[in-house]
């Protein structure tokens, strides 16, 4: 496989990522939310600590882009 091959993958590898972590965060906060409006404190802080992971996560991808350009 050539340069450009490796390019693409690693790209979207680098996207997919960023999709799981997004979509981690948001699941966190739906926790959140009804761990709130459920008045369940264990889900709520579940919720926060998901939405916490997902930010590091998301913060050491842009720590890994900036380090590709």
């Amino acid at each position: 496989m050539g340069a450009d091959g490796e390019v693409k993958k690693v790209v979207a590898m680098g996207l997919d990522d960023k999709i799981d972590n997004k979509a981690e965060e948001l699941g966190g906060k739906v926790k959140e939310d009804v761990g709130k409006k459920t008045d369940d404190e264990d889900l709520e802080a579940e919720g926060k600590a998901d939405q916490t992971a997902a930010n590091l996560k998301q913060a050491g991808e842009k720590v890994k882009d900036a380090f590709k350009s």
